[in-house]
């Protein structure tokens, strides 16, 4: 348990400034051996981005090492997490936004924790008073266009969410499934905000009906399906994402590119503030 909690404490200061997940997930991978402990596993989604400049201080002010075991997109990761309560896959698990978080409180999977880190941490972040999920980083979710793909066709991009059940958009969007992402999730509640529920769903059966594409997760819609992330290979020009996708476009760029190919689309009610927490697994 101690390992667990200064893991918490240590991760919570280094990523203080944000550690926001973005487009380009590395595999899963162990540091290199800093002692004869055994490694701390680190349970989180597959978007989950680390630098190793931040893993390293963690290793050399703790001497504890750090396996990384990615479990799918969010809402899976969490699924898989509560299934093998009994039986613990990690010591500590990160990814649970602010979309999954009742479900994942409602589990009763997390030890209490109140790191001293949280004095520094907003107090309109924490949004669990018993402190079983610790905030770690903030962003927002929205939707992306390829610019390009645009001014190629001459259509304007969308502006508000009911472009997007525009006959002009069909067959342009890709979502994902709110059930298994946390992203699709966020879009999900974005347009309960927007269109009330007695309007969402029929917005979302014009989407379907505008021949949208449902993934199960983000890194297929972003990587197989946008044309963007996709480097052409896919079909959508429209993404649910995040807003640091643009910039994240250029960072992971190995073409020497300056300027992102993709674009932020922050039409009224459609961007989402997701808040993403770590917890001991108890």
């Amino acid at each position: 348990m101690f390992k667990r909690i200064l893991f918490l404490t240590t991760l919570a200061l280094l990523l203080l400034t944000g550690c926001q997940a973005m487009p380009a997930p590395t595999p899963a991978t162990e540091t290199a051996a800093a002692g004869d402990a055994a490694p701390l596993v680190l349970a989180a989604h597959d978007s989950f981005v680390v630098s190793e400049d931040v893993l390293a201080a963690f290793e050399a002010e703790t001497g504890i090492t750090v396996q990384y075991l990615a479990l799918g997109d969010a809402g899976a990761a969490l699924n898989k997490i509560i299934l093998s309560k009994d039986a613990p896959l990690a010591d500590v698990f990160f990814g649970v936004d602010n979309t999954f978080l009742s479900r994942a409180l409602d589990a009763d999977i997390f030890a209490p924790y109140e790191s001293p880190a949280l004095a520094a941490i907003p107090d309109e972040l924490e949004l669990d008073p018993e402190h079983r999920l610790l905030p770690v980083d903030y962003g927002f979710i929205n939707l992306n266009a390829d610019a390009t793909w645009f001014a190629d066709h001459d259509l304007a991009l969308p502006t508000t969410l009911e472009d997007l059940a525009d006959p002009a958009y069909a067959g342009l969007l890709v979502v994902q499934n709110p059930a298994t992402s946390s992203p699709g999730l966020a879009f999900l509640l974005a347009t309960i905000g927007h269109f009330g529920e007695d309007g969402y769903l029929d917005f979302w059966q014009a989407l379907r009906d505008n021949d949208v594409l449902v993934t199960d997760g983000w890194s297929e819609a972003y990587f197989e399906h946008f044309t963007v992330g996709s480097a052409g290979a896919g079909d959508r020009p429209l993404v649910v994402s995040y807003t640091t996708s643009p910039p994240a476009d250029v960072l992971y760029a190995t073409d020497g590119r300056t300027e992102p190919a993709s674009v932020n689309i922050n039409p009224p009610d459609g961007t989402f503030r997701q808040i993403e927490f770590v917890g001991i697994l108890a």
